[in-house]
C-alpha cells in the first residue's frame, strides 16, 4: 500500500522533502513506517522522540494501523511554553479536543468560532495563506487574554488554538472556544477573545493569490497592538 508522509519544520529537513510516498506492506502500522523512514533518513532518528504523529489529521500511536491512501504527518514541537489553555500547531485544528479542554458541568454555555481562509480578498482570487509567528511571545499574550478575561468573568473558561505554517482555503486557522455558566457571557468572552487576538497577538498572514503573487497583510495588528507597536521601528 502507498502512505503519504507530510514533514514540517525541523522534520522536513531531516527528511529532506515536505512531502514524499512511501510504500508498505498491507496491514504495517504507524511504528513500521518510523521504521522504513528512518532506514532512509538517518537524521530523523536524531529528533523522532520530539515529534508528534497524525495520521489523517489525528493524533496517532506507534500501534495505530495503516491504510492506503492515508496521510501520516510528522509534527514536531513549537517552541515555547503555552498552557493547556492556549495552544500553536502546524496542522489541523483537533476541534473536539479544544472543546473538551472548557467544557464542565458547571458551564451550560459552550460557544466556539472557527475562522477559516476565504477564497477571495476583493476581486482577487486566494489560493492559501501562510501564517508566521513568534511563539514565546504569542502564547503568552495568549495565556494573558485568556487570564484576563477569564478574572472578569465568573466561572469562564477559554481554550484557543491558532494555526501557524500554511493554511489551505477553507481550512481553519483559529479555534475559540469560551464555556461558562450562561450564554450571554459565552458569547461575549469568545467575540472579546478574538478581537485581542487580531490587535494584540504576534501571528501574521501573508496571503497567496491565483496570479502567483503574495502579500503580507500586518498592517491592522501593527497599528493597533501595544506592545508591536511599541517595538515598531518609527517610520
Amino acid at each position: 500500500m502507498k502512505v503519504t508522509v507530510l514533514a514540517f519544520a525541523t522534520a522536513s529537513e531531516a527528511l529532506g522533502s515536505r512531502r514524499l510516498e512511501v510504500e508498505l506492506p498491507d496491514g504495517s502500522v504507524l511504528a513500521d513506517l518510523a521504521r522504513e523512514l528512518e532506514r532512509g533518513h538517518p537524521a530523523l532518528g536524531e529528533i523522532w522522540e520530539r515529534l508528534a504523529l497524525a495520521v489523517d489529521g489525528e493524533l496517532a500511536a506507534a500501534e495505530t494501523a495503516l491504510t492506503e491512501g492515508c496521510e501520516v504527518a510528522l509534527l514536531p514541537p513549537v517552541s515555547g511554553g503555552g498552557g493547556p489553555r492556549v495552544e500553536l500547531v502546524r496542522g489541523p485544528i483537533q476541534l473536539a479536543e479544544l472543546v473538551g479542554r472548557a467544557r464542565h458541568p458547571g458551564r451550560g454555555a459552550t460557544v466556539v468560532f472557527t475562522g477559516s481562509v476565504r477564497d477571495r480578498r476583493g476581486d482577487r482570487e486566494v489560493t492559501r495563506l501562510t501564517y508566521q509567528g513568534y511563539p514565546p511571545m504569542a502564547e503568552r499574550v495568549l495565556e494573558r487574554i485568556c487570564d484576563e478575561l477569564e478574572r472578569s468573568t465568573p466561572d469562564l473558561e477559554l481554550a484557543i488554538t491558532h494555526r501557524l505554517g500554511e493554511v489551505a482555503v477553507a481550512e481553519t486557522s483559529i479555534a475559540i472556544v469560551a464555556a461558562a455558566p450562561h450564554r450571554a457571557a459565552a458569547f461575549d468572552a469568545c467575540r472579546e477573545a478574538l478581537e485581542r487576538i487580531k490587535r494584540e497577538v504576534p501571528i501574521w498572514k501573508r496571503e497567496h493569490y491565483a496570479d502567483g503573487s503574495a502579500e503580507w497583510r500586518e498592517e491592522e495588528r501593527l497599528s493597533s497592538a501595544p506592545e508591536l507597536a511599541a517595538a515598531a521601528p518609527a517610520q
